[in-house]
């Protein structure tokens, strides 16, 4: 995406790829975090909507999510998320009783001033995510405390014209407070710790071409469990958006230790069509 709006495909409203992609939590914004944009391309009194699948495989593990968000008016946006996390090696390992844990998350986001391009100010946007995890036996008998909690987000995202050697950079900066030990797959609060931490989320990204994007993401996590640590998540991805109906997130993930086992890194593919 060049600095120029008429190289940047703003015909029709939002320019392309400034809708984000689908966050494995539902809400729009990167793979790994919410960004403060709204889902779909809608603007004042249009509907805009998103409809995703993500696949991550690690080296232990792997996560599939599928999803959907609305947002209306360029102001309010709805989501939800399935997420089946298959705990691969760790059942025989650890002789569990189950080989997966799910989870539900039912989000919104307001979008509170600003705007990704078009406004003195970043575009900044408040999000409420409540998580219920599906299958508590395990994460009970590792120390967590409950098995549905909620989620706060406060996220800042800015869009620079030509700011990259002639290319357009986003940049996007939040902090979530949140009790939720992997997301919340190994519920909410833990033996060490069942408070709430403010934990720092980031990202950004290039669009060296209106339809291809590079960037990184960092995720804090919190270490409520004494069973076994927890990292915190970053990744590395390319954003291929063919239009604004279609589009297609690669991505190498380093999630490092979850559930006792290190160096879980792998890829993340995540597919968005949005209408």
């Amino acid at each position: 995406m060049q600095c120029s709006p008429a190289g940047a495909h703003a015909d029709q409203g939002r320019l392309i790829a400034t809708g984000g992609a689908s966050s494995i939590d539902g809400a729009a914004g990167g793979g790994i975090t919410p960004w403060a944009v709204l889902a779909g391309y809608g603007e004042k009194g249009e509907w805009g909507t998103d409809v995703f699948a993500t696949h991550i495989d690690l080296k232990d593990y792997k996560l599939d999510v599928v999803g959907m968000a609305a947002a209306y008016d360029n102001r309010i946006e709805v989501s939800y998320a399935h997420q089946r996390f298959d705990l691969g090696s760790l059942v025989s390992k650890l002789h569990l009783p189950d080989d997966s844990l799910s989870q539900d998350i039912f989000g919104v986001k307001v979008r509170l001033f600003g705007d990704l391009i078009y406004d003195y100010l970043p575009q900044v946007s408040l999000g409420l995510e409540y998580k219920h995890q599906n299958d508590f036996l395990i994460p009970s008998l590792v120390g967590a405390k409950r098995d549905a909690d909620t989620d706060a987000y406060l996220t800042a995202s800015r869009l620079f014209m030509g700011a990259a050697f002639g290319y357009n950079l986003v940049v996007n900066g939040g902090v979530r407070y949140s009790r939720a030990n992997e997301m919340g797959l190994l519920g909410f609060g833990g033996d060490r710790r069942d408070s709430r931490s403010v934990l720092k989320e980031s990202s950004i990204a290039v669009l060296f071409n209106p339809r291809w994007a590079l960037g990184v993401e960092y995720r804090e996590k919190p270490d409520n469990l004494s069973f076994s640590g927890e990292s915190d998540w970053t990744d590395l991805f390319l954003g291929y958006f063919p239009s604004k109906h279609l589009s297609f997130v690669l991505a190498y993930a380093r999630l490092g230790q979850i559930a006792t086992l290190d160096n879980q890194n792998g890829t993340y593919l995540s597919v968005q069509g949005s209408f």
